[in-house]
């Protein structure tokens, strides 16, 4: 199918977490603190703590879960390790099914599709083995690839060149708010997400209903 610019826009950009997939649910949050057996308050410290070296590469999955424990005093097996890595995958796999839906849409209808998401190797190896619809984008930058995170104002290039488009035919669709900044910084558009009919007003605010409408008649 040959390529498609609508409003503007040659291709659409997604984070994963919270945009593409639902915010952890608590129940899948509360499996790894049974599984760290190191407390809800520890867990989040360390989790969140060292949760950008991860994202940059800078610990792998196994050193980012031994670094927890080690942190909060306790040495995880090497079977625990690999649970609390499953755990975690699984807790940001839950797909958010309209804009999975959407990003399909898109990539059918020839909009090119891309994702941009701070992400660690055994994440991003977890959710490709699950979610068979990941392969469907045209360009994915995972950043522990690259010793980089959003909003690195690099990591913005190289997602753009990915999809061999112009930064301002780009839309961006990021979660935080610093990570919107860092797109617009880098040239491209972008549109903070927070709730699908938040966003899906936004998006017709923009000028982008034809965008958001697409295959859908």
């Amino acid at each position: 199918m040959s390529e498609r610019k609508i409003a503007g826009i040659a291709a659409v950009l997604f984070d994963f977490g919270r945009v593409l997939s639902t915010d952890q649910p608590q129940a899948d949050w509360q499996r790894m603190v049974r599984l760290s057996g190191i407390g809800e308050e520890r867990l989040h410290a360390g989790y969140w703590g060292h949760r950008d070296a991860y994202d940059r590469g800078l610990l792998t999955g196994v050193t980012y879960w031994q670094t927890v424990g080690s942190e909060a005093g306790v040495e995880f097996t090497a079977e625990r390790i690999a649970e609390l890595i499953a755990a975690d995958v699984e807790s940001w796999a839950h797909p958010n099914e309209p804009m999975v839906e959407w990003a399909g849409r898109l990539a059918r209808a020839g909009v090119k599709t891309g994702v941009l998401s701070n992400i660690g190797d055994a994440m991003e190896a977890g959710l490709r083995a699950q979610h068979a619809w990941i392969q469907a984008f045209a360009h994915c930058t995972w950043s522990h690839r690259y010793g980089m995170a959003k909003p690195d104002a690099a990591l913005y290039g190289i997602s753009v060149e990915g999809l061999g488009c112009a930064a301002g035919e780009v839309l961006f669709i990021d979660d935080r708010e610093k990570n919107v900044e860092g797109a617009e910084r880098a040239g491209l558009l972008a549109i903070l997400y927070t709730t699908h009919v938040e966003f899906e007003v936004e998006m017709r605010r923009r000028g982008y209903g034809e965008l958001l409408d697409i295959g859908t008649v």
